[in-house]
């Protein structure tokens, strides 16, 4: 049974429960960035399936990206939302009483439903605001979700010191189990759609499932390691899964992905782009914490979680911000100078930190420069590729390069964690300096190749 709300209340309350809701959510996806470190000690693990513990959200979340605004357009915003939390709750008290290893990552992996709780809210703010006041409704909630971002990278360290490092997932899990209860009684229901278009059901499994071996055989192949039966197995597997969703979206009356769209030259220049771009950047953004943590004693300064959030925060300042100024620059300069700017920007930066990283301020400025170069260059693809395609298309393009975004840093993250444990001292377990040295190469050549790209598929664009 529905409840009825004044025109007051729809604008206000359940909007600032909505924005609470994302808020802790975003608290929740951080928490585990400047703590990753403190979780390798605690687990015993290496910088290979610590990796994994950061990703595994990333991994459902791009499973439920491209499928999540169509459900809602099926059964109701509100609805689905509601019940994504429940995963989502779920996964964040299990992993407040993780014991190890694999209960903390199935823990992520039901914390990643949240990924798709942004374009819901989204939707549920278009259809019960008006025009102005709707887009004033959007930006705070993409706002606080950016602040819970950084709150979660400030806060890890302290309640981990104070409590445990359990309670870094179970507190911004009690809040966003009060603000979706909250969401359900103050949020008035949106009816689904009277002619409910079918959900793309194998579409959906099977490019799920493509993503979830990918993983999987990422994180083996670069762990400890696959034989080549054993890797030629799992390659043969993707192409498998990744054929058949190809072969369904074409015949299927109502695909998840209409590839004709994905086709599109702005599309698809725009898709390939995002991926280096974020494997690059994904890279950078695993290296430094650990480069904080390790001992001062060696190449390292011995930083605690506390301090690692702290200097993590720049980073994360600069990434939002560039994040909403990216359609603006793209507009204004052109998408090429973008992201040819952003790319030049962020190999000089790499291969200066390279030569010189003995003060924590140079890997704060490096992380700063290429989260701003990654930043605007995504925000300024995802906007190009949507001007690009028809208004109706413009939900599933946008999912798709979230989804690009996603799968290309986590496949940077897992790339910079096999490299750290490849080059690990022999004494003492430990990365070597020479190893993060490789890895910050290797990062520096990916934004070269983007540039390269750049040049290719762009030579008609406006620089």
């Amino acid at each position: 049974m529905s409840t009825t709300h004044s025109p007051s209340l729809t604008g206000k309350l359940p909007v600032a429960a909505l924005g609470l809701l994302a808020l802790a959510l975003g608290t929740l996806q951080t928490v585990v960035d400047p703590a990753l470190p403190l979780l390798q000690r605690e687990l015993d693990v290496g910088p290979g399936d610590g990796a994994l513990v950061s990703n595994a959200v990333l991994v459902t979340g791009a499973a439920v990206a491209p499928i999540a605004g169509k459900l809602g357009d099926c059964h109701g915003g509100k609805r689905v939302l509601l019940r994504l939390m429940v995963l989502v709750a779920a996964g964040g008290l299990l992993a407040g009483v993780a014991p190890n290893l694999p209960v903390l990552l199935l823990g992520q992996i039901l914390q990643g439903f949240m990924v798709g709780a942004l374009p819901l809210s989204f939707v549920l703010v278009r259809k019960h605001l008006p025009g102005d006041a709707s887009r004033l409704g959007i930006g705070v909630v993409m706002a606080l979700f950016t602040s819970g971002a950084m709150v979660g990278t400030l806060t890890a360290g302290p309640i981990a010191d104070a409590l445990s490092w359990h309670w870094m997932f179970a507190l911004p899990t009690i809040v966003i189990i009060a603000m979706s209860l909250a969401v359900a009684w103050l949020m008035p229901d949106d009816p689904p759609a009277r002619s409910r278009p079918r959900i793309d059901w194998p579409g959906a499994l099977l490019l799920s499932g493509a993503l979830l071996v990918f993983m999987v055989g990422l994180v083996r192949l670069t762990g400890d390691g696959l034989s080549a039966p054993a890797a030629g197995a799992l390659l043969v597997l993707v192409v498998g899964l990744v054929t058949a969703w190809v072969t369904v979206e074409r015949r299927t009356a109502e695909p998840m992905v209409d590839l004709r769209v994905l086709a599109r030259p702005a599309v698809w220049h725009a898709c390939v782009l995002t991926f280096v771009i974020t494997a690059g950047f994904g890279i950078v953004a695993f290296l430094l914490p650990q480069m904080f943590a390790l001992p001062a004693e060696g190449h390292g300064f011995g930083f605690d979680t506390t301090d690692i959030g702290l200097l993590l925060l720049p980073g994360a300042v600069a990434g939002a911000v560039s994040d909403s100024i990216g359609g603006v620059a793209g507009r204004r300069f052109g998408l090429r100078a973008v992201i040819t700017a952003g790319a030049v920007g962020t190999v000089v930066t790499l291969l200066t930190l390279m030569a010189a990283h003995g003060a924590p301020w140079q890997l704060v400025v490096a992380k700063a420069s290429v989260a701003v170069a990654a930043g605007m260059a995504t925000t300024a693809l995802l906007i190009s590729a949507a001007g690009a395609v028809a208004e109706e298309d413009t939900g599933v393009i946008t999912s798709l390069l979230v989804v690009t975004r996603v799968i290309g840093i986590a496949l940077g993250a897992q790339t910079g964690g096999a490299i750290l444990e490849a080059g690990a001292e022999a004494a003492t377990g430990l990365p070597s300096e020479t190893a993060f040295v490789t890895a910050l190469g290797v990062a520096a050549a990916v934004a070269a190749v983007s540039l390269v790209l750049t040049r290719l598929t762009m030579r008609g664009a406006r620089a």
